[in-house]
């Protein structure tokens, strides 16, 4: 989940009020394809229409490089039986593997999103999704799993940092009433491009007997396919709320102060959602489900990766699909649509992991419908709701922080412990057992908990205006 953007704090003299918060009126180098739209919806060229032009390189690109980090994240777990027997390790090393990428999500996460205020969106994108690959490179030649352990760690602090920044720059490309849509397809992309991924690198593993350095050919070529994502990013993505022009009103409204993201728990939507991410596991599913498919349901590591493509391909129908229904419940429920359809969501991805993890199979001919399944349910949630509804009652200036606060800090944190512990867990009873008690039984708890939302989520989404004029006036 999966979850961090940053909003650059653009309240100065000689702004405009927009639909999706307070921007400079008219900076000089702005996007041509970004249009500003007024709060009625309107371009201020009266044309009706938000203007799209580039916009669709620029998502594509965003997409792609969010695929690769993902993709590099799934690369250990994917090809940890392998990694095991090269150096002699168990479940409980995948645990310690697992912690370390959460938690340099949790650490790093509101690091770069910070910087990306600071410095610039793209700038850092460049730098943390293009080049940061030469670390996973380097990964590929450690000679023990000490330096694995180093390299990886090194790499994966990179890694974290490209959801964050994504998720911060879609608000200012799309309207409030087309967020849903607009994370929803960011998602799938990145989902579309993992499938074609995870079986090209698993190729490395074909075979009954593949060869003992195959992980390191996938994460020679990993590394290179992450410098390529930075190419893209750099050719296409452009941020529009940069604005050399007004240097000097930046420098103080685009630094983002720790303190700003503790103020957000002043808003009652967010600290729920603080305590609602604890019982979000996904990410503990997601980390030993792989290692689950070859060690306990007899999948080979290339039929694994092809069985995740099923996962991806069928995230791909579930992020569109998460955005879209979430836009027609709020069309035909207001605000509480959101939240009626998270408790739908959670119980139904509850159930859905109870079959996949807990039902007896055996072979690849079984795992990738139902992995498909999985992965049919796996977005609709978070594209579609708990994205969106964020967003949605923040200060427009200081969407990315609460994202960064929510995602990369609380619950990636949370994650990271659990992971740490769940490896020994597994090792010692079983894969089976550790995903009934952490994944399906706290999901079934959250839908109960998110009854606590129907009554301060949609006063908070009527104050967000009023809460942005308060950061811009210095009085949030």
């Amino acid at each position: 989940m999966g979850n961090t953007p940053m909003g650059d704090d653009l309240s100065a003299p000689g702004t405009v009020t927009t639909e999706t918060g307070t921007i400079l009126a008219r900076p000089t180098n702005l996007d041509p394809g970004v249009a500003i739209v007024e709060s009625d919806g309107r371009r201020p060229d009266a044309t009706g229409t938000k203007g799209t032009k580039g916009t669709g390189k620029a998502m594509a690109a965003m997409g792609f490089s969010q695929a690769v980090d993902n993709s590099e994240g799934g690369l250990i777990t994917t090809f940890f039986p392998l990694i095991g027997a090269a150096f002699g390790i168990g479940e409980g090393m995948l645990g310690l593997l697992s912690a370390i990428s959460k938690f340099a999500r949790m650490i790093f996460g509101p690091f770069w999103a910070m910087m990306a205020d600071k410095y610039g969106r793209r700038k850092i994108l460049i730098l943390v999704t293009g080049v940061w690959g030469l670390w996973t490179v380097a990964a590929g030649f450690a000679p023990n799993f000490t330096w694995l352990l180093i390299l990886y760690a090194i790499s994966v602090v990179g890694t974290v940092a490209s959801e964050p920044i994504i998720n911060g720059l879609l608000p200012d490309l799309f309207k409030q009433s087309q967020r849903g849509k607009a994370y929803g397809t960011i998602r799938a992309i990145g989902a579309g491009v993992g499938i074609l991924l995870g079986p090209a690198i698993g190729l490395f593993a074909r075979g009954d007997d593949p060869s003992p350095d195959a992980w390191r050919y996938a994460m020679w070529t990993m590394g290179a396919i992450s410098i390529l994502s930075g190419v893209l990013i750099a050719m296409w993505v452009r941020d529009p709320r940069q604005n050399t022009a007004c240097d000097d009103m930046m420098a103080e409204a685009g630094t983002f102060k720790i303190s700003d993201g503790v103020k957000l728990f002043k808003i009652p939507t967010i600290y729920l959602m603080a305590g609602m991410v604890v019982l979000v596991t996904s990410l503990v599913l997601l980390a030993f489900y792989p290692n689950f498919l070859v060690i306990e349901r007899g999948v080979s590591v290339f039929e694994t990766t092809l069985t995740m493509s099923c996962f991806s391909i069928g995230a791909v129908f579930s992020a569109f699909l998460g955005g879209r229904l979430a836009d027609l419940f709020v069309r035909k429920f207001g605000e509480k649509g959101r939240i009626m359809l998270m408790q739908i969501y959670l119980v139904s991805f509850a159930a859905t992991v109870a079959i996949v993890t807990q039902l007896p199979y055996e072979g690849f001919g079984a795992a990738a419908p139902i992995t498909f399944l999985l992965g049919l349910v796996f977005s609709i949630g978070f594209s579609g709701c708990v994205l969106p509804m964020v967003s949605n009652v923040v200060p427009t200036q200081l969407s990315a922080t609460a994202l960064a606060m929510l995602f990369s800090l609380i619950q990636v944190g949370v994650t990271a412990l659990m992971s740490l512990g769940l490896g020994f867990v597994a090792e010692a009873f079983s894969s089976q057992t550790m995903f009934l008690w952490f994944v399906v039984v706290p999901y079934l708890l959250n839908a109960l908990y998110w009854m606590l939302f129907y009554k301060v989520y949609p006063r908070d989404v009527e104050r967000q205006q009023e809460r942005s004029d308060q950061v811009a006036a210095g009085t949030f």
